[in-house]
Formats: C-alpha cells, sequence, structure tokens
C-alpha cells in the first residue's frame, strides 16, 4: 500500500476532527463501544459471579461422585489445574442412643469443608453461623434426628463402632441437598471418624464425593477430563440439572444479558450507519477533487477507509478503557446492591468490544463508503452529480449479514441468529412499508389541520419539512424506531422476567415435603395436615425402580458417551402412576395414557413371553434428551424382584420451579400397584402453625418431613441478585439508546441549520423556529414510537416462544407509553441540539447548502 495513501488519509483525519460530522461520528463509535464493552465486562463478571453463587448451592464449582474413592492422580490433576479440593462421603447407617434406634443419613466431611457459604448450627448459645464441619469425635444432628431418637447436645450416639458426641443441631447446611435420593435424618461428622465406625466396607453401598474450588479458567482446563469421567460412569454436577429450579432462572437470566448485549451491538450499528452517511455526503467534494488530481477509485477508497479505520480505533480504544473503568465504577456504587463477591475481569470482553465496533463499522459503513468511489471529477463543476447511494438491498444485506455474525457470536445459536436475522429481513421489508404509509398519513392529517395558533402552524410547517426530505425522513424514521425497539424490547423483556420469577416462588411455595407416608396412614395424615397448611399437593403414589435396560442393551452401552455418568443410570428412580397428567407437566412428545379397562399388568402378565407387550410410560423430556432417548424407546425397570419392559409413549415438560413433587417417570395405572409403595407430598407451613412437625413426628413415626426453607432461601437469593443485574443492564441499554439518538440528530444538525435560516430570511422569529423545530421532531418521534411497539411486540413475541420459554402477552400499556415518550424524547433532545442553531445568523446557515 502506497505511503502516499496512508499521509492523506492521516492529513485528512486531523482535519476532520475539527468538522462536526466527523466528531459527531467519532464520539457515536466511543459511545457505543464504551456500552457495549461495558455490558460486556459488566455481563461476563456477573454470569461468573452468578455461576459461582450457584455453585456454592452444590458445594462446589465442580462436585464428582462415585461408589469408590478417587484417585490420587486424579486429584493431583485437578490441583494442578487451580482447583481445591474437599471430600465428602455419603452413606446410610444405623445410630443408636440406649434403646432408641434410627437410621440416619450420614455426611462425612473434612476440614477443608466448606468451598462456599457457611452452615447453621446451634452448639448451645442460639444458632452460629460456621464456616467448617463438625471437628474429630463430634457430631451434628438435623432437628429430625434429635427429634426421633431424643437426644440433646452433649449426649453420645453410638455410630457403627464408634462412639461420638452431639456438639450440634444442624438448622442449615451450607450445601443442602435439594433432592431426595436419601429420605432419612442427617447426621454430619468428621471424616477422620469414618474408619473407627467400621461402616466403609467392600461391597458397602457408599457414594464418595469430592468437591472443587476453582477459578472459571481451572474449570475450562479440566472440560476434556469432564467428558472422560462422564463416559467412565462419574457424575459430574452441574447447577442446571441438580438444581433445576435455579438453573431454569440462570438460562434466562444469561439468555437476557445476551439479548441485553444484541441490543446494544445494533444501537451501534444504526448511530454509525447514519454518523457515515452524513461523512460521505461532505466528503464528496473532497473525492472529485482527488479524482481531478488524479486519483484513481481504488485510491479513493483505500484513503477513505484507512481514515475510518484509524477513526475507529481511536474509538475503540477510548471506548473500551471507558467500558473497563465504567464497569469497575458501577461495581463499586452497587456492592451494597450486589453482595455477592465478582470474579476479576477478563481480557476476552476488551476484544470482543473492540471486534464489534470494527465489525458494526465495516457492516454498516461499508456499502455506503463505496459511493465514494463513484464520484466523477465533473462535480467540482456541477455539484448536482451526485453519485447515486448504494442500492437499499446492498446496504441492509451487508448490515444484516455482520449483524446475523454477531448475533451468532453473541447467543451461541446459529439457528436462532439465522432465524432472527431472516425474521428481520422481512420485518425490516414491511417496516418501510408501514413506515411510509404511516408517513403518507400523518402528513395528510397535518395539512388538514386548521387554526391560526402558532402551534398549529409549528406543525403545519413541521409536516411540510418532513414531506420536503420524504427520503431522508424515512430513513431517520426507520432509525429511530429500530432504536424504540430495542429499548423497549429490553424493558418489556425484563419486566416479565421478573413477573416469571415472582410468581416462581410465591409466598405459599411449599417449603415442607412429606415422604414414606404408608397406604395404611394415607387418609390419617392427610386429615392431620390439610386443616393447618396454607398450600398442599397431591398425595403421590412412589415405587422405587432402577433402569437395567434400554432397547435391550445394558443401560451404559445404550446412552450417548457424555451421558453414562448419569445420576439416573446409578441410582433408583422414583416411579409414579396417574391416569390423568399432574399439574404443571406438559406433553411436548407424543400423546398422554389411554385408560385400559383391565389395566396394564394384567395384560402384560397374560402375555409375558411376548416381547411386544410393553407397558406405556412418560418421561421427562430432560431426562430423555441426556440419555438419548425417544418414543417408542424401550426401557426396563427393576422393581423390587420383578421386571417391567415399558416403551415411551410420551414426553413431558416439567415445573421445577414449583417446588412441587415432580417424577421423570410416570406409569399408567393398574402396573405398580401391587408393588409395595408409600406416598409423597408438599405442603406450605405457616411460621404459627411449626408446632405441627412434632405432632407429625410423635404420630407417623415412620415419615419423613424434609424442611426446604433452606433451599427456597438459597433460592430467592440468587433470584434477586438476577433481578437486580437485570435492572442494571436494562440501564446501561437505554443510555446506549439515548447516545444513538444524541448521535442520528447531530449528525442531522446541517440540514436543520439549513432550513432554519431560510425560515429566518422569510421573517420567521426564534420563537417560530423553535416550534417548528420541536413540532417536527416530535412528530418523528411520535411515528418512531408507534413502529417500535410495533417491532417490540412482535419480536419479544418470537423471543418468548422460542428462547426464552416465557408465554407471549400483549403490552397495552406500549402502544401508548412509547408513541408520546418517543415524541417527548426525540422533541427534546433535538430542540436542545438546535439552540446553537437558532442563534447563528441566516448567512452562516444559508451557507451549509452544499452540505445539507
Amino acid at each position: 500500500m502506497s505511503d502516499i495513501n496512508w499521509r492523506l488519509a492521516a492529513r485528512s483525519l486531523k482535519r476532520d476532527l475539527r468538522a462536526a460530522d466527523v466528531r459527531a461520528l467519532f464520539v457515536a463509535l466511543v459511545l457505543a463501544v464504551a456500552a457495549s464493552t461495558m455490558i460486556a465486562f459488566f455481563l461476563d463478571r456477573l454470569e461468573r459471579g452468578l455461576e459461582r453463587q450457584a455453585g456454592q448451592m452444590l458445594g462446589g464449582d465442580l462436585v464428582l461422585e462415585q461408589r469408590d474413592p478417587f484417585s490420587d492422580e486424579l486429584r493431583a490433576t485437578l490441583k494442578q489445574a487451580g482447583f481445591t479440593l474437599s471430600d465428602q462421603v455419603d452413606l446410610v447407617s444405623m445410630i443408636s442412643q440406649g434403646e432408641r434406634f434410627q437410621p440416619a443419613s450420614l455426611k462425612a466431611v473434612d476440614d477443608v469443608y466448606p468451598h462456599y457459604g457457611v452452615s447453621h448450627v446451634d452448639r448451645g448459645n442460639g444458632v452460629e453461623q460456621i464456616a467448617s464441619g463438625p471437628p474429630p469425635g463430634e457430631a451434628w444432628a438435623d432437628p429430625r434426628l434429635a427429634e426421633l431418637v431424643e437426644i440433646a447436645i452433649g449426649d453420645r450416639v453410638q455410630v457403627g463402632q464408634a462412639e461420638l458426641t452431639i456438639s450440634g443441631i444442624i438448622e442449615r447446611e451450607a450445601d443442602q441437598s435439594a433432592g431426595f435420593g436419601n429420605f432419612n435424618p442427617r447426621l454430619m461428622l468428621n471424616t477422620a471418624d469414618l474408619e473407627s465406625t467400621g461402616l466403609v466396607q467392600p461391597g458397602s453401598r457408599i457414594e464418595f464425593e469430592l468437591l472443587a474450588a476453582g477459578p472459571p479458567e481451572a474449570l475450562d482446563q479440566v472440560q476434556g477430563l469432564l467428558t472422560q469421567l462422564r463416559r467412565d460412569g462419574v457424575e459430574v454436577r452441574d447447577v442446571r440439572v441438580d438444581r433445576p429450579q435455579l438453573g431454569n432462572a440462570l438460562q434466562r437470566a444469561e439468555s437476557y444479558l445476551g439479548l441485553a448485549g444484541l441490543a446494544a451491538v445494533l444501537l451501534a450499528g444504526v448511530a454509525v450507519a447514519m454518523s457515515t452517511r452524513r461523512y460521505v455526503e461532505r466528503h464528496l467534494d473532497t473525492a472529485a477533487l482527488l479524482r481531478c488530481f488524479g486519483a484513481s477509485q481504488y485510491q479513493l477508497v483505500t484513503i477513505f477507509s484507512l481514515q475510518l479505520l484509524g477513526l475507529a480505533l481511536m474509538a475503540s480504544l477510548i471506548g473500551a478503557l471507558l467500558g473497563l473503568v465504567g464497569q469497575a465504577v458501577l461495581l463499586w456504587l452497587l456492592t451494597s446492591f450486589l453482595p455477592m463477591t465478582l470474579p476479576p475481569p477478563g481480557i476476552m470482553p476488551l476484544w470482543l468490544g473492540i471486534f464489534t465496533a470494527l465489525a458494526v463499522l465495516v457492516g454498516f459503513a461499508g456499502p455506503t463508503l463505496l459511493r465514494i468511489k463513484q464520484v466523477s471529477a465533473l462535480k467540482v463543476l456541477r455539484r448536482e452529480l451526485d453519485p447515486l447511494p448504494p442500492a437499499a438491498w446492498l446496504v441492509v444485506g451487508v448490515a444484516g449479514i455482520v449483524f446475523g455474525g454477531l448475533l451468532w457470536l453473541y447467543s451461541g445459536s446459529f439457528s436462532l441468529a439465522l432465524a432472527l436475522l431472516v425474521g428481520g429481513a422481512v420485518l425490516l421489508s414491511l417496516l418501510w412499508g408501514v413506515s411510509s404509509l404511516l408517513m403518507r398519513g400523518m402528513l395528510r392529517a397535518l395539512q388538514r389541520l386548521t387554526g391560526g395558533s402558532e402551534w398549529a402552524q409549528a406543525l403545519r410547517l413541521g409536516g411540510r419539512q418532513l414531506a420536503r426530505r420524504k427520503q431522508a425522513g424515512l430513513g431517520q424514521l426507520l432509525a429511530f424506531s429500530v432504536t424504540f425497539f430495542a429499548m423497549a424490547m429490553i424493558v418489556l423483556v425484563r419486566g416479565d422476567l421478573l413477573t416469571t420469577w415472582q410468581d416462581q416462588l410465591p409466598a405459599d411455595t411449599p417449603n415442607y415435603f412429606a415422604i414414606n407416608i404408608q397406604p395404611s396412614e394415607r387418609d390419617a395424615f392427610e386429615q392431620a395436615v390439610a386443616p393447618r397448611v396454607e398450600t398442599q399437593s397431591t398425595l403421590y403414589p412412589m415405587v422405587r425402580g432402577r433402569i437395567t435396560q434400554i432397547n435391550g442393551q445394558a443401560p451404559r452401552e445404550a446412552v450417548p458417551p457424555d451421558a453414562r455418568g448419569d445420576n439416573s443410570l446409578r441410582r433408583e428412580l422414583n416411579l409414579t402412576w396417574q391416569s390423568e397428567l399432574p399439574e404443571g407437566n406438559q406433553v411436548v412428545a407424543g400423546q398422554w395414557f389411554v385408560a385400559e379397562p383391565q389395566g396394564w399388568m394384567s395384560e402384560v402378565d397374560a402375555t409375558a413371553s411376548s416381547e411386544s407387550q410393553t407397558v406405556p410410560i412418560s418421561v421427562e423430556d430432560g431426562l430423555a434428551e441426556r440419555l438419548g432417548l425417544g418414543i417408542g424407546d424401550e426401557i426396563t425397570f427393576a422393581v423390587g424382584s420383578d421386571s417391567i419392559t415399558t416403551h415411551i409413549q410420551s414426553l413431558r415438560s416439567l415445573n421445577w420451579d414449583s417446588f412441587n413433587p415432580n417424577f421423570f417417570v410416570i406409569f399408567p395405572p393398574g402396573v405398580l400397584e401391587s408393588f409395595g409403595h408409600s406416598f409423597i407430598t408438599a405442603f406450605h407451613l405457616p411460621d404459627q402453625e411449626q408446632g405441627l412437625v412434632r405432632e407429625l413426628v410423635s404420630d407417623f413415626p415412620g415419615v419423613s418431613l424434609l424442611n426446604v426453607d433452606a433451599i427456597l432461601g438459597q433460592v430467592r437469593d440468587v433470584l434477586t441478585q438476577v433481578t437486580r443485574a437485570v435492572e442494571l443492564v436494562l440501564v446501561l441499554v437505554l443510555l446506549a439508546g439515548v447516545s444513538v439518538l444524541y448521535a442520528a440528530l447531530t449528525a442531522s444538525r446541517p440540514v436543520r441549520a439549513h432550513e432554519s435560516g431560510l425560515l429566518r430570511v422569510f421573517g420567521a422569529g426564534n420563537r417560530m423556529i423553535s416550534r417548528v423545530q420541536g413540532a417536527e421532531y416530535a412528530l418523528l418521534g411520535f411515528a418512531s414510537g408507534v413502529l417500535g411497539a410495533l417491532l417490540a411486540e412482535l419480536a419479544t413475541a418470537a423471543l418468548y416462544l422460542y428462547w426464552l420459554d416465557l408465554t407471549p402477552r400483549l403490552h397495552l400499556g406500549l402502544w401508548l407509553a412509547l408513541p408520546i415518550g418517543g415524541a417527548l424524547l426525540i422533541g427534546l433532545i433535538g430542540h436542545a441540539l438546535s439552540y446553537s442553531l437558532r442563534k447563528q445568523a441566516p448567512a452562516a446557515s444559508l451557507g451549509l447548502l452544499g452540505e445539507a
């Protein structure tokens, strides 16, 4: 590349920095990069912080579980990656004190426990927050175990061959589990005491857990190892699988945060497109002079491309630094609102912000810049010989491809990016036609406006000015509509997300689960509970069964390699039967059971030798996806000493957010009733009725009561932090939208200056010019608000259905707020930016005729 091109580009850029349109373009780029980088930095840290906060509910950033002790080689690999390790052992054993015996779930923890959070333990002086487990020789019991065995602090209990002192009553564990793998009361002890109990023997049913805590980089480093561990049958826990109530909220929050980033990118593109168009129009004369001096088309494009590239690099650098400083200041100001500690910022958002700015500049400014290539040297003598603007399809096509690529980058979903891109192209075509009709109708209505008041005259004159610049007006209308659409979409999604999260955990969410209710106790238990609880779920029958075959193969051989360590293949599942689809369940594939007059089990027994007779079942769609199962696949369950071969007749989605009993597998009636079974229910027990727990333990000693208040509290805490994050990101996107409006209106100042000069020449005063300009901006804002509302409604409906998994709804208030708000916002900003023009002499304003 010739040195002269570099020198000309540098000199031109240095000179143009004094020009208003280049400063507007520079400021627009800086604001766009600063906003997108600030959001990227903030979202990166916030997402990693939310993952870390959610990981506390599992006990670590990474949790591995298997039936054998973990090897020293695996431990060394994890430590080398940067993890701190903690061992935990879970088993079931009988404990006793005197003549009282009770099966209990033993949880042995080491001295590193817990990685995150604290346990709430009463050690005789009230409930304390303790960031450790019990020391060797001591144990902590949960209140239900203390009630059943009648033990108090200081008592000694027999655990296997060892005798331990009860030194605390656990009110809440730091990593309390939300599942129902064990229904027995809990006893926590130190791993140093395990050997003395004599309970760890070959063949014992023991679960060894390895809890690892470390930075996100460490987790990324061992992804290949985790894939191999899953194939080897090791369970690798993830918050989205092991905490579905929280996982759904995190998934929606991440989708929203990514959507906010895309909105900022779209706003940046609108600002750059409008600023670049003004920049190119002002440089047509310069290009014509260069053609007179022998510059080729290639040189013209090269010089102005280098100039814009230099401008973009400077703006990107300043904007990225402002974004980095801005997110640090933002987090410093909001420390009290974000109690969790966020990890330090990474370098990737910085490069992502700079890359996004350059991509937006190329995509939204590139086709417009090609107009300079077509300029003729005769334009120096004949100013009307402007090159034709680039074809609309070219501008929109290139911008769409670039934005689609960024959409793919930000969302991580090619299908979603392609669908939104195609849908956006169709909507843009429709929008152009609708905006033209809207503009035409609005201008006709203004011409029929009667009255001699100053405001009536201002509205008519403002409408005529829009009519004279119809194409430019339509371009601004589309730009402002897209800006309002992006801002409104973020506001709408934020409001509906918060409503969904508030509805997810209402005040009467079940806080107790009752398990192991025997058929003979069912009626009496329901009579004892129903009058004193606020809400109660159905009593579901429950049978324990293990998957022994899938499509005639061993389970681990029939599922994908990554699912070989899935928990559902390693443990017994809770099976139930229902004739009607349970509340909160929805069939997403296949069909629900059709009633059989004689019952399914009699049909199967009568044809036991026939492999074609299998029992239909309904399977949760998430489990089926993990195991690679679909409609018609056969699963054999071992229930007691019998085997039942089934086929999948339907797949269901479950409402995990409800904290009601949910089942991965549901049988039709007439199959499992003959097996030993119990019942499970969930209910909300108000604080004033807590005495019912003691009565139930006394009257129904075999029933296990699981208090999930602690888990509800943890989920509510994380949802609160997610909600605050959503609100903060909303503010950032709104600021980015205002900056786009500012850049767009600033770029059109020469046109406004020329028109105000003409009005002043024909005798209009400052007051009249002020009202005409305010009316023009307000009309433009009102029409943009109407189109923005239409776009926002259509886009949010599509996003809710295909991305955020929410129910679409009509937002009537949007159709009133956005047009009025748009008229006020654009009217006020435009009026304020035009203040200096109204004070400018007519000769100076008319001197902008060539630029206008």
